[in-house]
C-alpha cells in the first residue's frame, strides 16, 4: 500500500509478480500515482535485489552520501557509482516499468519476482532470493518486534 506522508509516499507490503521476456513488471496499483510516473532502479551495494526509487528519495541519496562521516574521495567514490549505476524508468498505461537488463542481469532477476515495500522506496527481488532472505532475517525481526513491543 501506498500513501502520503509528509515526506512522500510510504510503500508497504510484498507482492508476488512475473517479469514478461521483455523485463517489464507491474508495479502494484496501490504504489502507482498516475501513467507515466518515473522511478530511478540501482542495484543493491551486494547486487542481491533492485532499489527502485521515486524521484524525492532518488534526489535525496547526494546529500545523505555528502552528510555521513566518510572521507572526501570515499563520498566521491560512492556518488560516481551510486548515478553511474541508476538508471531512469517510466510506467507505460499497464503500470510497467522496464527493467533495465545489466540490472537483471546484475541482481539475478527474471522470471517470478517480488515487489517489497521499503518505506520511502521499493525493492525488487528474485522469489527464490526473497524465500531465503525472510527465512534467514525472520529471527532478526523477530528480536527487533519483542523489543519494541510489536
Amino acid at each position: 500500500m501506498q500513501r502520503e506522508s509528509t515526506s512522500g509516499p510510504i510503500y508497504a507490503g510484498a507482492f508476488e509478480r512475473s517479469m514478461d521476456a521483455k523485463n517489464r513488471v507491474t508495479i502494484p496499483s496501490e504504489w502507482l500515482r498516475e501513467e507515466g510516473f518515473g522511478f530511478h532502479t540501482i542495484p543493491s551495494a551486494h547486487d542481491e535485489f533492485l532499489v527502485v526509487m521515486p524521484p524525492a528519495e532518488f534526489d535525496q541519496i547526494e546529500a545523505r552520501i555528502q552528510a555521513s562521516d566518510a572521507p572526501a574521495m570515499e563520498k566521491r567514490q560512492a556518488i560516481r557509482q551510486f548515478y553511474g549505476s541508476a538508471r531512469a524508468v517510466t510506467t507505460d498505461k499497464q503500470g510497467r516499468i522496464l527493467l533495465p537488463e545489466e540490472h537483471c542481469k546484475r541482481t539475478g532477476l527474471s522470471g517470478d519476482v517480488v515487489m517489497v515495500g521499503s518505506r520511502s522506496r521499493f525493492e525488487i527481488w528474485s522469489a527464490a532470493r526473497w524465500t531465503e532472505a525472510t527465512q534467514a532475517e525472520a529471527p532478526v525481526y523477530q528480536k527487533l518486534a519483542d523489543m519494541i513491543g510489536l
